[in-house]
């Protein structure tokens, strides 16, 4: 899953007791989808304690802020993300990036509650968002983040067992995006599928069989989700702007 400088910074922050939770691309590994990463993505608690402890794993991985904002309660309460790279000779290079809130998920104390701890050797327990919450902050604007939602699902089927809970059958009913798979799993679980589909109306497509409408669909939920991303960031844009010309 973690290739070195990552083991190191790890181990950093659990040395030091910052209350955090792993997300971005090293969660989604350890989740099963593969995908290529050599940063590391933390959501933190906002705290006056955590964010000392945080500083301090920083300061001990010669971590520079590279963009704007500067590290601070507020910055981060506000929705902004912070950004480091690391000078230390053991993890030059590696770049950290930091986040508070994000849009779509819930507060961090709820987050924690779901988290998951993940055994990792010469690193010890890390605190990995829960993959349902992990899913949710994939949608983005961004076209890199929804193939990789549609393989944290894929992932999650095929490694589950026979006689899945009805949560779990629930949760893929919320967020598959594998036309197939929801045709599958709507011949299987027809009864779910239907109330479902009260919410999720894509889900009637898919007990009818119907892929064309079903690729339609899922195309729309994307849209939607990219475009509601692209208005929560519109503001905090603006803000970066105004920071930068200020310092300039």
């Amino acid at each position: 899953m973690i290739r070195s400088p990552i083991p190191r910074a790890l181990s950093t922050f659990l040395k030091y007791r910052v209350n955090d939770l792993l997300i971005g691309g090293q969660a989604c590994i350890l989740y099963g989808a593969a995908e290529f990463s050599r940063d590391i993505d933390l959501m933190i608690m906002v705290s006056p304690d955590n964010l000392r402890n945080l500083s301090s794993a920083l300061d001990d991985l010669n971590a520079e802020i590279i963009f704007l904002p500067d590290l601070s309660e507020d910055v981060l309460l506000r929705g902004h993300a912070c950004h480091f790279r690391c000078q230390k000779e053991v993890v030059r290079g590696l770049r950290i990036d930091i986040i508070g809130v994000m849009r779509g998920v819930d507060p961090f104390e709820k987050l924690w509650e779901r988290r998951q701890e993940i055994a990792l050797p010469k690193i010890g327990k890390v605190s990995v968002i829960g993959l349902s919450d992990l899913v949710k902050s994939k949608k983005t604007q961004r076209d890199k983040d929804w193939p990789m939602i549609r393989r944290l699902i894929e992932a999650d089927i095929y490694n589950s067992s026979d006689n899945p809970s009805e949560n779990k059958i629930r949760f893929w009913f919320a967020e598959c995006r594998t036309p197939e798979l929801l045709i599958s799993l709507a011949a299987k679980y027809t009864e779910i599928a239907s109330h479902m589909a009260v919410n999720r109306t894509l889900l009637r497509s898919a007990i009818q069989g119907n892929l064309d409408e079903i690729q339609s669909l899922l195309r729309r939920e994307e849209y939607k989700e990219k475009e509601l991303d692209r208005q929560h960031w519109k503001p905090l844009k603006a803000e970066l702007e105004r920071w930068r010309r200020g310092k300039n």
